[in-house]
């Protein structure tokens, strides 16, 4: 395990704030092909990851690693345009750094879109989904070691990861714009490679509808700081053993790009009436 600095959140919010004129209301973590989001925004600044003091970088195709501030309708927003990953070879403290530099910087509310597998059979390729809950049993806690007690417990609460407030708030915007947004249960699997069809069926039993490789670590942190978190998945694709196609990146970043249209409506939609 790597030791985590408090000074280190710091540093890096010393620094974010400096780009900033006014108090942030939503804070954004976009996945996989849905970096298009920010053509968007209004009163654009990027700042990129490698220039924030310990801010962590992908390496991943598809996550650009800029922060994006500018706003969409009258919100202020704070857009992490790509993000780390477990399997990166990043300790999950670590990933989840920007998310402690969101709640110093009084940040408190954070939508998270990512790209999965879908398990349930009504979760097809283009379907989004808000999710409920997760398991995360392959996720090693991002709060592990010493208790950052400014930010939260040091045994925090996991009834309400995802808030069922922004979550009906969601679905009601959803239906505005007739989007058929679902509902579900995602689980955690490090990767990098995909999951067997074994494992898939074992998350089914668990409850699992949708699998993916990020989301969970930075989930809890935001629970831990206080944080009101929704999230919602893009399937790209059936998970392994429930369709004939060989899965692949590239493949999850074209459903994604092809789906984005209705995704950008949706997530502009929920953060200006919010």
């Amino acid at each position: 395990m790597i030791e985590m600095h408090e000074h280190w959140i710091f540093e890096a919010k010393d620094y974010i704030d400096s780009y900033l004129d006014d108090p942030i209301d939503v804070a954004i973590i976009l996945g996989s092909g849905l970096g298009s989001f920010t053509d968007h925004m209004k009163e654009l600044k990027e700042i990129p990851y490698e220039e924030i003091p310990h801010f962590p970088t992908s390496t991943v195709e598809g996550h650009e690693g800029k922060l994006i501030v500018g706003k969409i309708g009258d919100k202020n927003v704070l857009i992490m345009k790509g993000r780390t990953h477990y399997y990166e070879g990043h300790d999950t403290s670590l990933i989840t750094i920007p998310i402690r530099v969101f709640s110093s910087l009084s940040i408190k509310t954070l939508i998270i879109t990512n790209a999965c597998g879908g398990i349930r059979d009504d979760l097809t390729p283009g379907s989004l989904c808000a999710l409920e809950d997760h398991i995360s049993f392959f996720a090693p806690s991002p709060l592990r070691g010493k208790n950052l007690s400014d930010f939260g417990p040091r045994f925090p609460d996991m009834s309400d990861v995802y808030s069922s407030r922004l979550r009906e708030h969601a679905i009601k915007c959803a239906k505005e714009l007739d989007i058929d947004l679902k509902t579900g249960i995602y689980a955690f699997f490090a990767g990098p490679q995909f999951e067997t069809p074994a494992e898939i069926r074992a998350f089914r039993t668990l409850g699992a509808d949708v699998v993916g490789m990020s989301t969970i670590p930075e989930a809890i942190v935001a629970k831990h700081c206080g944080m009101e978190t929704l999230a919602i998945s893009l399937i790209t694709n059936r998970a392994a053993g429930l369709s004939k196609n060989t899965l692949s990146h590239e493949d999850v970043q074209k459903t994604a790009s092809k789906v984005q249209k209705d995704f950008v409506s949706l997530l502009k939609n929920i953060i200006e009436t919010l």
